[in-house]
């Protein structure tokens, strides 16, 4: 069984402000080069989507409350549904923050109205935490996740073997999921519309999409005919690196344009290595050119972090070692060689003790402020001499 939390990071916003409810929400960073991370329902009504360029969404729907992430806030609510699932059953698997793979197979055996259990489920679940889901059961885990999608918020969908060709075949190729948007307009050239056409060639070993595919094309052939992987994956998630990127609405040669982005992806991957209590010894800037190449440069040192100032400051060194006067379409930054911090040992005077111990305390209050005046307008002083150097006011 997968279970996906609908609209997560809106629904949190909206659990912590019930005045809301029912509006346009769009999580992400304002400004013309901000990302939508997630749109409320209300807000999809108006075609904004996640991975959409904020200015576009807002041009959709210029009455959208904009709210900036808050990932140690949206990891409590993850926490809270994880306990809450694994009262049904302790095989559990966290595939991503709002999202996980059960296997429900013991308290469903003698069930006589599964329907009926996992409704209950769904609507204890939107009691107690205030979060909607959508439930997929089937065979294999890429049918459960496939079964998630089709119906939201708060959709439960059984997908047999036998009901592949009526219910999975007839979607739409890019809503396959594993295959990217790449893949999916050259699938699209070669005559595959459908989850179905490519069923037909993938049974037929067609060389083509052999040849396109590569190693996944088998894998692929198994999803199709309903078969893969079963297995729940126990283990605590434990990603290999965080990263962000961002796409510039216009190449950008400057540094007056780039270090705001680089200042906003840092703060986004340092909230989400706190957020997943994780500290990384490695930071990584990657930059694509005006010929799509990507270049990266990193930098590792003694004591892992999570601290965004840190990562800021890094990446910033290293855009200006390195691509300083490069035409550039997309940043990103990422935290890698991932630790737990509670295993880690630094070596901390009274000073740098302080130092920490400040720095939360005014991320938090900062964070606080800025979500009741509903803009991101509160910076710390560090943040503030870096902007008017940069040229922002």
């Amino acid at each position: 069984m997968h279970i996906d939390l609908n609209a997560f990071f809106a629904t949190c916003e909206e659990i912590r402000n019930p005045s809301l409810k029912g509006k346009p929400v769009l999580i992400g960073h304002p400004g013309r080069s901000g990302i939508v991370s997630t749109a409320s329902y209300p807000a999809r009504k108006y075609g904004c989507h996640s991975g959409q360029p904020m200015f576009q969404a807002l041009e959709q729907c210029p009455e959208a409350i904009v709210i900036p992430p808050d990932f140690d806030y949206y990891q409590v609510m993850s926490n809270s549904f994880r306990a809450y699932i694994q009262r049904f059953s302790k095989i559990y698997e966290a595939a991503s923050i709002d999202e996980c793979y059960v296997d429900m197979t013991k308290p469903l055996l003698h069930c006589p109205d599964p329907t009926a259990y996992l409704r209950n489920l769904q609507n204890g679940l939107l009691e107690e935490t205030g979060l909607k889901c959508s439930i997929g059961i089937a065979p294999t885990k890429w049918l459960a996740k496939m079964a998630s999608d089709m119906k939201k918020p708060m959709g439960l969908v059984f997908l047999r073997r036998r009901d592949l060709e009526s219910v999975l075949y007839p979607l739409p190729i890019e809503s396959f999921w594993g295959i990217g948007k790449k893949t999916s307009p050259r699938l699209k050239a070669m005559g595959i519309l459908t989850i179905g056409d490519l069923a037909k060639r993938a049974n037929a070993e067609d060389p083509a999409l052999v040849q396109e595919m590569g190693k996944f094309f088998y894998v692929i052939k198994d999803w199709v005919n309903g078969y893969g992987s079963d297995e729940i994956d126990m283990s605590p998630f434990d990603p290999k690196s965080i990263g962000n990127s961002e796409t510039l609405m216009h190449d950008s040669d400057t540094e007056a344009e780039i270090a705001p982005v680089i200042r906003r992806l840092s703060d986004e991957v340092a909230g989400r290595a706190r957020a997943e209590k994780k500290v990384g010894y490695t930071i990584s800037l990657v930059v694509k050119d005006t010929q799509f190449k990507l270049h990266n440069k990193s930098v590792t040192f003694h004591e892992a972090t999570n601290d965004a100032d840190t990562i800021y400051d890094k990446c910033l060194n290293l855009y200006r070692n390195y691509f300083l006067g490069m035409l550039v379409r997309l940043v990103g930054v990422t935290l890698e060689k991932l630790s737990d911090p509670t295993k880690e040992t630094v070596q901390m005077s009274f000073w740098n003790y302080e130092k920490f111990e400040e720095q939360d305390r005014t991320r938090l209050l900062i964070n606080e402020l800025n979500r009741k005046l509903d803009k991101p307008i509160l910076l710390r002083a560090s943040e503030a001499k870096k902007g008017t150097k940069n040229g922002n006011r």
